[in-house]
């Protein structure tokens, strides 16, 4: 697995303010989607594409469009929903899929309840959002389902990872025959005893959207 922490200024900028604590939920959102536009820019230099030629005003020229199938993007509900229109706004013609996802506070497993994709997803490139890469569990068991179902590339797009669950990902997938690629905003120090990333940012999706 390819691991690709991006180092930009604007990046270290946006993610610094979603760190603080008093950012509201407004400002937290919009912070988000502009960071995961940036990560998407990083994330999508393998997007797979066709030559085609165009009629310009003057004359013809070669270029690029997106192959077909076109990319598939996946969040992972609720907290990868806040990801979305981000990498939307880079890739506006990929289709959306969703998969529903949630992780046992006790063992730290993830379990899926409730998904929208293709059944078949032969020779397709999907990008997952998920915005926190701490224990590693709900990532694997995502790239598994995609892989089932016929994924021949992945490109997961996280905030923040840690380091556990880069390891924990390296290991689940070392039997999977799929190039994975992780592109995250920062790499953190480790995970508490609850399973979240410290410094961090706290938890993604209440802060994107409230507890519920």
């Amino acid at each position: 697995m390819k691991v690709h922490v991006a180092d930009h200024p604007l990046v270290s900028h946006k993610l610094t303010v979603l760190r603080d604590r008093e950012t509201d939920s407004p400002t937290f959102r919009r912070l988000a989607e502009e960071l995961v536009t940036l990560l998407a820019y990083e994330a999508t230099r393998d997007v797979r594409v066709e030559l085609v030629e165009v009629t310009t005003p003057v004359t013809t020229a070669n270029g690029v469009r997106l192959s077909e199938p076109r990319p598939l993007v996946v969040p992972i509900l609720r907290a990868g929903l806040g990801m979305l229109e981000g990498m939307q706004r880079l890739l506006p013609t990929a289709e959306v899929g969703f998969l529903g996802m949630i992780r046992d506070e006790e063992t730290l497993e993830a379990s899926t309840y409730a998904e929208r994709l293709p059944d078949d997803l032969s020779n397709r490139q999907c990008y997952v959002l998920d915005p926190m890469l701490a224990t590693g569990g709900t990532l694997a068991a995502a790239i598994d389902f995609l892989v089932e179902r016929g994924a021949d590339h992945i490109i997961a797009i996280t905030l923040l990872a840690a380091p556990e669950g880069i390891a924990r990902l390296e290991e689940e997938l070392e039997d999977v025959d799929v190039p994975v690629m992780l592109v995250t905003a920062g790499l953190d120090e480790r995970l508490d005893e609850q399973g979240y990333i410290v410094p961090g940012l706290g938890d993604a999706g209440d802060r994107l959207y409230g507890v519920v």
